[in-house]
């Protein structure tokens, strides 16, 4: 039961994934259509078509790997620039040259039967700012509805100040869940303070050194601050006040303001329970305000922390729990999630829903970096056409025309060959030194 639920799990992440990958592309060709450039084809996935059927004049299709999508719009790369004596302006020679003169001859083949006014590099350069930021944009629609329905439909996970754990033992965060060393072996974890003071499940914290706590927060930080020193803690068992008075340990956790940092603090070993509450509105735009931020800093540290993903591929060191992932490594979770039996299935559900969500979130913020052949490189191009026509006008000069991309091929060819090589490296990674749940 447990093998089929995982697969369920992954299965129904994977169809999650692949209906943001259409949306996505739907997002690029709505608008496309709209302004009149013709869009020739809308495939989800790369490499052999599966299936495929005509609309007018577009193809639409599922090819064999599902890893990403694309539009063809008509026009995308301008005809070469010359200049007075006729001569072709930019690169021209070697192999780049050889490349960009290449690919504007395939541009001009499927141009050819096209009125010059349907051309996406013809279209003003605020209409090919909506088409490029069309993608991104849904993706980031999509990650509100996710996690806005996760919040605001399911109820976001608060912690009461009522006991539903008592750790037997004080292992460092750095080191998991994994279960407690006990004598006679060498080095066996310490017992948690908690446990030795004589805490129950269901026990409700009313005050900590005779101050009065009103949310689990507020106790948990004065635990965080005793930093091994004597505390005297009055729970309310089946109605009745009780003191237990124990010393807390100083041991490894979490800092609370950069997660990726391990602080040493008081520790007593006890969790909450947690109830479900319904967000509103408020809760939903700073939660998402704060994922975006995790989320841009994810990927712009990403290059960096690729190096540990390689060297964690290579098994030459652990993986970081923090280090980016795959489709394959996100399946995984998913799977694990929906077959985790220590987790209510409404909360599986909330997990996976999560997880869709900060994926959409991360793909729009990834597609926004200013960087061909992504998203934003083309967005970057029409802004900077933007620029130069306006301070043209400005200035009284000639419009220099549109701006010519196609110089920046060997740029977008090298990035993508980056990316794949990454996508590999992640892929393999995932299978052979994996992030799971337990860490």
């Amino acid at each position: 039961m447990s093998a089929l639920v995982y697969t369920l799990g992954v299965v129904l992440f994977l169809l999650g994934l692949l209906a943001s990958i259409a949306l996505h592309e739907v997002g690029h060709m709505v608008p496309a259509k709209k302004f009149g450039i013709k869009v020739t084809q809308y495939f989800v996935g790369f490499g052999k078509t599966l299936w495929s059927t005509k609309r007018g004049e577009t193809e639409y299709g599922v090819k064999m790997f599902p890893l990403g999508g694309f539009i063809r719009m008509v026009g995308m790369l301008p005809p070469a620039k010359r200049d007075a004596d006729g001569r072709v302006k930019g690169i021209t020679h070697g192999f780049f040259g050889k490349l960009i003169a290449d690919a504007r001859a395939l541009e001009r083949e499927s141009a050819n039967e096209v009125e010059e006014s349907r051309l996406f590099y013809r279209k003003p350069w605020w209409q090919k700012v909506i088409v490029m930021s069309g993608g991104p944009l849904t993706n980031v629609v999509l990650a509100v509805l996710l996690l806005g329905g996760v919040f605001m439909g399911i109820g976001a996970k608060e912690p009461t100040l009522v006991v539903s754990d008592v750790s037997d033992c004080v292992i460092p965060a750095r080191e998991g869940l994994r279960p407690c060393v006990v004598p006679p072996a060498e080095n066996p974890d310490p017992v948690s303070p908690a446990r030795e003071a004589g805490f129950r499940v269901g026990d409700r914290i009313v005050s900590l050194n005779g101050e009065k706590m009103d949310s689990w927060d507020e106790f948990s930080a004065g635990i965080r601050a005793s930093a091994g020193g004597r505390i005297d803690v009055v729970v309310d068992r089946a109605g009745k006040p009780l003191t237990l008075s124990t010393n807390t340990i100083v041991s490894e956790r979490y800092d609370l303001d950069d997660p990726e940092k391990f602080v040493e603090v008081g520790f007593l070993g006890v969790t909450p329970d947690e109830v479900r509450d319904r967000k509103g509105l408020g809760y939903v735009a700073s939660t998402m305000w704060d994922y975006t931020k995790r989320t841009g800093v994810a990927v712009l540290q990403m290059p960096e922390r690729m190096v540990g993903v390689f060297q964690a591929a290579l098994l030459v060191e652990e993986r970081d729990d923090e280090s980016p992932m795959s489709v394959v490594g996100a399946s995984r979770i998913a799977g694990e999630v929906a077959s985790e039996q220590r987790i209510d299935v409404v909360d599986r559900w909330a997990m996976l829903l999560l997880l869709l969500g900060i994926v959409n979130l991360f793909v729009a913020l990834f597609n926004f970096l200013p960087l061909l052949p992504l998203d934003g490189g083309h967005i970057a191009g029409a802004l900077y056409e933007a620029v130069r026509r306006g301070l043209a006008r400005l200035r009284g000069r000639p419009d220099p025309g549109y701006a010519d991309v196609a110089q920046l091929l060997p740029v977008a060819y090298a990035a993508a060959s980056v990316l794949i090589v990454m996508g590999v490296v992640l892929i393999w990674a995932d299978i052979v030194n994996p992030i799971t749940l337990s860490g």
